[in-house]
């Protein structure tokens, strides 16, 4: 099973070349949550263990992405009550394949932060030992007292018994006196958490991922369900994808900056007059001549010899005054009476 998803993983990268590849690396925090743990613990982290964690993982466009990571660490178990003495360690290798949900890129925006979702399946190996004897050999016996003793506990033994501590080494396979079960099984991977960029190449990601074992031994107690465990990661990601295209990089600026719109050979940056048609000669500015000083370029004037400070209209003509005034008091007389006729004929 395990070189089959190997394998499978391998052809996958193939066939999605033109995805983007990155590769993470990081520290897990592992909490075993199966049957051994749960009596006995006074605080919810009293067993947890790091571990290490690493992986590809290619974004195939905005949302979709696809991932294969492993894990190595330690899951330890105690229960430390009147009804329950137990405890197991063991180390973890685990390989596994992931479908990711992306949500930064929705609405083709580039995020600081990428949160996203994942879930797979992946391959475990276990190994339960437990801490049953002294570094000596001498087995633990567990007292109704609380205590820890070198003798099973009777009124016989208890002037004789000496206390003991738990050295913490775990020594002992553990095995299951009525079934051989298999060291190792398939699990269901589920992760949320998100990616903080810190440059196009690299990012932090923190996350946490809920375990499903399909087995009830890695503890190496069947208590009627599915052993299982927290992991929580932090690691670098490095992307090796290329850089996202820019599109002003095939514009060639330097051909605009010498461009002329007008062909007058005046170039545009230095081109006071744009749009002065073919043939008409102009002046280092790109203006045609304008002799009479009227701002009227003399191939539109129709009257070329305006006199100076003379008002002209747009066809360089010189404007009568006395018609101009006349003019302008006929449109005032005129807007005055309509001014007046509205004033008059509003409501009072």
């Amino acid at each position: 099973m395990k070189r089959s998803l190997f394998i499978f993983g391998i052809l996958f990268f193939v066939l999605t070349a033109n995805a983007q590849l990155g590769i993470n690396v990081g520290l897990s925090e592992l909490k075993f949550t199966g049957d051994v743990g749960k009596n006995g613990n006074s605080n919810f982290l009293n067993d947890a263990r790091s571990g290490f964690n690493g992986g590809l993982e290619y974004r195939t466009g905005k949302v979709l992405g696809f991932g294969l990571s492993g894990v190595y660490g330690k899951l330890v178990g105690t229960d430390n009550n009147a009804a329950s003495h137990k405890n197991f360690a063991t180390n973890i290798m685990g390989g596994e394949f992931n479908v990711f949900l992306f949500f930064d890129r929705l609405k083709d925006t580039a995020k600081i932060v990428s949160p996203f979702i994942s879930a797979g399946i992946g391959y475990l190996k276990f190994d339960p030992k437990g801490d049953l004897r002294d570094v000596n050999g001498t087995a633990y016996n567990y007292w109704s007292d609380g205590s820890i003793r070198n003798l099973v506990e009777s009124t016989s033994n208890e002037p004789i018994a000496q206390k003991m501590k738990r050295d913490y080494n775990y020594e002992t396979t553990l095995t299951d006196s009525a079934v051989n079960y298999k060291r190792s099984c398939l699990y269901l991977p589920i992760n949320v958490g998100a990616k903080f960029q810190i440059g196009y190449r690299t990012s932090i990601r923190l996350s946490l991922n809920y375990n499903i074992a399909f087995t009830d031994y890695i503890d190496n107690y069947k208590s009627g369900g599915n052993d299982s465990w927290l992991g929580m990661n932090t690691c670098l990601s490095i992307n090796l994808g290329k850089k996202p295209h820019d599109v002003y990089s095939n514009v060639d600026f330097s051909i605009i900056d010498q461009s002329d719109w007008d062909g007058d050979g005046v170039i545009d940056l230095h081109d006071y007059c744009q749009g002065t048609p073919k043939g008409i000669a102009v002046d280092s500015h790109g203006c045609p001549p304008d002799a009479d000083g009227d701002d009227v370029p003399d191939y539109l004037d129709k009257e070329v010899n305006s006199k100076r400070g003379a008002k002209v209209d747009g066809h360089g003509v010189t404007i009568n005054e006395e018609e101009l005034a006349r003019l302008q008091m006929e449109l005032d007389a005129l807007f005055g009476g309509r001014e007046e006729a509205e004033q008059k004929s509003q409501p009072k």
